[in-house]
């Protein structure tokens, strides 16, 4: 009776707390397959279905589209030989890789960021599998409220690691959480060596890309929660080395924490290159590098936009499009691909990984429903 009315207490704390600032219909329930729209002379299509919590998405070398299948934890290929538009099967490329989220090719070998770290794939014999499996690090541990770990390769061959916080606002521990961290470049190594944090003050950035034409990183950012319905914004980053991006104490470059910061929190913040409303969750980010799509959108910067918890009235669960001249915004991010969310405030879908396939689509993961959907441009 005592641990029940204590846990009642506990209830009734937490709603009084932010019952009035969530609204969690859009994560509940399974997701399916469903008619989204797209701008007029695009079509989405149903490209894969059978994952299980599918997160980041690439394309190999060999033109085939892996996945990061987090709820199966293996990394999946979903080869499409006849070119049709729709995967011929879905391959295991390894098993037994850890809740992996991200993960990315570079001279060689997949990169996979696991919440310890990451680990090196290879297929040494070319028969599709990888057949070395190589923890290059293993030191994020715990996790916390932000298991993801996106790896990305820098310009110069140096490998990139992003890692949220393990809380929605504290002072952590480890320097290493809600930062990016650089490794020297790990090919032909055991473990990651040359461990330096680059950029601190992101508290979530789980979307990392590199700048076709420039070589900058530029990252998605989540911001924190409970602080109402609309604030703070959600955040588009150019990330530099050895800047400061805010959090905990001051948030998209000119918000005050108001439960850690101070007047003078936000001097010398570097601010966000584009802002978001509050709370859509942005995760993949992918520049249009194809040639498919009409010449307005070439180059533009794609965001997945995974949904809100943390709001009354939902937002996200969509794929937005931010207009770029160059590193430039020309106008403020636009919803490109829609129709997950519905009217009572459900969701069929999340939307998670973006990657530009070699037909010139626009492939989205979606880790609710389990599916892949492509976006071509239709003439």
């Amino acid at each position: 009776m005592i641990v029940m009315l204590i846990c009642l207490a506990g209830g009734l704390a937490l709603y009084v707390t932010i019952g009035r600032q969530v609204n969690f219909r859009g994560m509940l329930g399974g997701g399916s397959e469903t008619a989204l729209q797209a701008p007029p002379g695009f079509e989405v299509e149903l490209f894969a279905s059978g994952l299980r919590g599918p997160r980041f998405i690439a394309f190999g070398p060999d033109g085939v589209l892996y996945v990061a299948d987090r709820g199966n934890n293996r990394i999946a290929m979903l080869p499409d030989a006849d070119g049709d538009g729709r995967a011929d099967d879905i391959l295991s490329f390894a098993d037994n890789v850890p809740s992996p989220h991200s993960l990315v090719y570079h001279e060689g070998a997949w990169y996979v960021g696991v919440p310890s770290g990451v680990v090196r794939l290879e297929d040494r014999d070319g028969d599709g599998r990888a057949d070395v499996q190589t923890t290059l690090i293993d030191t994020f541990t715990p996790p916390g409220q932000h298991s993801t770990r996106t790896v990305i390769f820098l310009p110069d061959g140096r490998m990139a690691l992003a890692a949220g916080s393990t809380c929605n606002v504290c002072d952590e521990d480890d320097p290493r959480r809600a930062a990016i961290t650089v490794y020297d470049s790990p090919v032909g190594q055991e473990t990651a060596t040359g461990e330096r944090v680059f950029a601190t003050g992101l508290r979530n950035a789980v979307g990392l890309a590199i700048h076709p034409q420039t070589g900058e990183l530029w990252a998605s950012n989540n911001g924190r929660d409970l602080m109402g319905d609309d604030l703070p914004p959600e955040t588009i980053y150019i990330v530099r080395d050895g800047l400061h991006y805010g959090w905990p104490t001051c948030h998209s470059g000119n918000v005050v924490d108001p439960d850690m910061g101070s007047p003078d929190s936000c001097a010398g913040v570097e601010p966000p290159i584009a802002e978001m409303q509050a709370h859509m969750a942005p995760l993949g980010i992918a520049f249009y590098t194809g040639s498919a799509f009409p010449a307005e959108y070439q180059g533009d910067l794609f965001i997945a936009q995974h949904g809100s918890w943390n709001r009354r009235v939902p937002v996200g669960y969509s794929v937005m499009r931010l207009p770029l001249d160059g590193s430039t915004p020309t106008g403020p991010a636009e919803d490109f691909v829609t129709g997950w969310l519905k009217e009572d405030g459900t969701a069929d879908g999340r939307p998670v990984g973006l990657a530009v396939g070699p037909d010139g689509a626009l492939y989205i993961s979606d880790d609710k429903a389990g599916l892949i959907y492509r976006v071509v441009a239709r003439p």
